[in-house]
C-alpha cells in the first residue's frame, strides 16, 4: 500500500488512520502488513463504501483538505469500487507478530 510523500510522517505519528481507494478489487487485507519505512502499516479494517460516504471529515481523516482533493489521488487505475481502509502504523520495535511474520508487500 503506496501513500503520498507528504501523508507518511502524519500516518507514522498516528494521525492518519483511514485511507480511501478506488479500485477493480480489494489490493490489501485486513492483518496484511505493509512497509512504511522504518515500520509498517497493518490493516486493521476494508469495507466497501459508496462515493457518497466520502464526507469532509472523512478526507481530512485521510490527510486532505477535502473531498476533491481526496479523489484526485484515490483512484488507481480503471477501479470504480470505493474501498475504506483503516490501518495503523507499527514502529520497527512493533513489526513482529506472534507467528514472526513480517511485513508483507503487494
Amino acid at each position: 500500500m503506496q501513500f503520498l510523500r507528504i501523508l507518511r510522517e502524519r500516518i507514522r505519528n498516528g494521525e492518519i488512520t483511514d485511507s480511501v481507494r478506488i479500485w477493480q478489487r480489494p489490493h490489501v487485507r485486513v492483518g496484511g502488513r505493509y512497509a512504511l519505512a522504518p515500520g509498517v502499516v497493518e490493516v486493521t479494517s476494508l469495507s466497501e463504501i459508496s462515493l457518497a460516504d466520502i464526507t469532509p471529515e472523512l478526507a481530512r481523516r485521510s490527510g486532505f483538505k477535502g473531498v476533491v482533493d481526496l479523489l484526485k489521488v484515490a483512484k488507481h487505475g480503471a477501479g470504480r469500487r470505493v474501498f475504506l481502509v483503516k490501518f495503523r502504523y507499527l514502529e520497527p520495535g512493533q513489526t513482529k507478530s506472534k507467528g514472526g511474520s513480517q511485513a508483507t508487500h503487494d
